[in-house]
């Protein structure tokens, strides 16, 4: 094929340019629908020696999904589906997929917002990031605030964050300014295996390990100072931001679905090019049990951030002599990266009545849809209900990390997305290297040495290894992910933060 401005092969395929920044994977063979990905030329460029853009294809496969499988500003090669991947499947005809989904259910971020300034901070740094690692369990294995018992298990794959409030872990308004207020009322616990109990039962309230974190930041841009205001954000500000999932519980949940999928539906795994993108049929027993015991896993997430936040909030107490209400210590708004879960959308329909772009498109209607997040944050607008009401006049809150050495931000969700995306945004800067790669790059405590003596960010982990493996070169430049959401109106920018101190397992 010879490339000409609208077109391009990358790993032999073929990409069309619809727009900026909007590329596509025309339909051929056995895809069902296009593939999309949302990328500057830069970033396209990271993607191009490894898998991602196969796996995109790869999940057009998948049945029932609906008008375009999408791949994120900060996508990058992962188990099956590309993480940063969003596919939406048809509710009564498509399935559920395990693998477009992840193991860590429900990885995902929070942020605390203080009325404490940057200056209130300085001179405390080591204080408070030596306290907030004695205080905040993380690393591999075991080791958790609470240590959960069955019953306490049970109680919180059922009820999430309504056992957090409970028992004295939460206040009223952290449950409403969580998506979902905290809880999915869809969660079978009968569903998740004794094994997977059996390892979160002392993994509540844990970071984890890997590209988990507990960071302080302060506030240095704002950009909206419109929805800055409605969020509670002001420049010089302090804030927190906390970033885990499901630890070993939601990983054994995802094992064990896979494993049971591949052997209870092959039919429908034959044709599939990969089989790691093993999928129930939707209404099929195993679609039915496994949607409950994911929906069982994001609660247990969701209940292990509480209890960091809960935790965080007693050291800066310690820390800085005040009590957290005195401090200002709000829940901003908590999001979910991994996940899948049954939203009404309106589509596009060609005169055949199948999805598709809404260019192509020439009538809409709406539809129920299993929308698997991979690595992708929902990014709804104003006025949609699934919106806590705090925010439901600006759109929900979108939290994006990035690296330790760079800042994050905060969007609101894009007028755009629903058109776009489903809804749905980047979830961080995407990795560009292995961390087997970074292991051999970098080492960890000079990573932490430059880190405090130039750019003044105090880090502490259970070892070094695990800062090389999260060194700011690993990772991609977060400003160009956002730049892409913000350009496509599918989360746009509101305000940008930047490390203070990180703590790491």
């Amino acid at each position: 094929m010879t490339e000409t401005p609208e077109t391009r092969e990358m790993d032999g395929i073929e990409l069309r340019k619809v727009r900026e920044f909007v590329w596509e994977i025309p339909k051929e063979g056995e895809m069902n629908t296009p593939a999309r990905v949302l990328a500057s030329d830069e970033l396209l460029e990271q993607i191009a020696d490894d898998n991602t853009l196969q796996q995109l294809r790869n999940s057009t496969h998948l049945p029932g999904i609906t008008k375009h499988a999408i791949c994120m500003p900060d996508g990058h090669q992962g188990y099956g589906f590309p993480v940063g991947g969003v596919g939406a499947m048809d509710a009564t005809d498509g399935c559920i997929s395990p693998g477009a989904i992840g193991y860590d259910i429900n990885c995902g971020v929070r942020m605390i917002r203080t009325d404490l300034t940057y200056d209130d901070v300085r001179g405390s740094e080591e204080e408070l990031v030596d306290s907030l690692f004695a205080n905040v369990p993380s690393g591999l294995g075991g080791g958790g605030i609470v240590d959960g018992d069955a019953d306490t298990v049970e109680a919180v794959l059922e009820r999430g964050m309504e056992w957090a409030l409970e028992e004295g872990y939460a206040r009223e308004d952290d449950l409403a300014r969580c998506e979902d207020e905290g809880r999915r009322p869809d969660a079978r616990p009968e569903f998740v295996s004794q094994k997977a109990k059996d390892r979160g039962r002392n993994q509540l309230g844990s970071l984890g390990s890997g590209n988990h974190f507990l960071e302080v930041q302060r506030v240095t841009d704002v950009f909206d100072e419109g929805v800055a205001a409605a969020f509670g954000l002001a420049e010089d500000q302090i804030v927190v931001l906390i970033h885990c999932g499901s630890r070993g519980l939601g990983h054994q949940v995802c094992s064990d679905y896979l494993r049971r999928i591949e052997k209870g539906h092959g039919d429908l795994l034959e044709p599939l090019p990969d089989k790691e993108l093993a999928a129930a049929p939707a209404g099929s027993e195993l679609a039915d049990e496994y949607y409950g015991a994911m929906c069982a896993a994001i609660n247990f997430a969701w209940v292990n951030r509480q209890l960091i936040t809960h935790r965080t909030r007693r050291v800066f107490e310690r820390v800085f002599r005040a009590d957290a209400e005195e401090l200002g210590m709000e829940l901003l708004y908590d999001v979910a990266h991994n996940i899948a879960k049954r939203e009404v959308h309106e589509v596009g329909v060609d005169a055949d009545g199948t999805a598709v772009a809404e260019e192509r498109a020439v009538d809409h209607e709406e539809r129920e849809l299993f929308v698997h997040r991979k690595g992708a944050t929902r990014a709804f607008p104003a006025g949609r209900e699934e919106v806590p009401a705090a925010y439901r006049d600006v759109g929900q809150p979108v939290i994006i990390p990035g690296s330790m050495g760079a800042g994050s931000y905060v969007l609101v969700g894009g007028d755009e997305s629903l058109a776009e995306t489903f809804g749905s945004t980047a979830h961080g800067a995407g990795r560009t290297m292995s961390r087997t790669a970074a292991k051999q790059e970098y080492w960890g405590e000079t990573v932490q040495d430059e880190l405090r003596d130039q750019d003044h960010i105090y880090v502490k982990a259970q070892s070094g290894a695990t800062v090389a493996e999260e060194a700011p070169g690993v990772y991609k430049d977060v400003d160009e992910v956002v730049r892409v959401s913000d350009a496509l109106g599918i989360g746009d920018k509101v305000a940008r933060t930047f490390p203070v101190c990180n703590i790491k397992g």
